[in-house]
């Protein structure tokens, strides 16, 4: 079992930065990937960025060239630094993790951390 615990949300005027933290508990098998998932209200869960543990890379085009997300394998952490943030990234951030490659419905989730971008 894996447990994640995320950190860093919080209340930011637009053009800020903030940076995520997630942490996972448990076998590092678990987290072939590891990735940040957000939700807007009223709107569907969507992909921000995932990443795998060889290192490949994926974000969504709403976030590209603005945030990174990066991770350490040896603390089994994954980070996303958020720059140049909008109102529109204003949502609930949800760090995710999976044994093998199921980006679209990982296997673990975490509770979940609140970003409000507003002035």
């Amino acid at each position: 079992q894996v447990q994640l615990v995320e950190s860093g949300g919080g209340l930011v005027q637009p053009g800020g930065s903030l940076r995520l933290s997630c942490a996972a508990s448990g076998s590092i098998f678990s987290t072939n990937l590891m990735g940040w998932y957000r939700q807007a209200p009223g709107k569907q869960r969507e992909l921000v960025a995932y990443i795998f543990r060889g290192g490949s890379i994926k974000y969504s085009d709403s976030v590209n060239s603005r945030f990174t997300i990066s991770r350490d394998n040896a603390k089994n952490t994954v980070y996303l630094q958020m720059n140049s943030l909008k109102p529109e990234d204003t949502a609930i951030y949800y760090c995710a993790a999976d044994a093998l490659y199921r980006t679209e419905n990982p296997q673990y989730w975490g509770q979940g951390t609140q970003v409000t971008v507003s002035s």
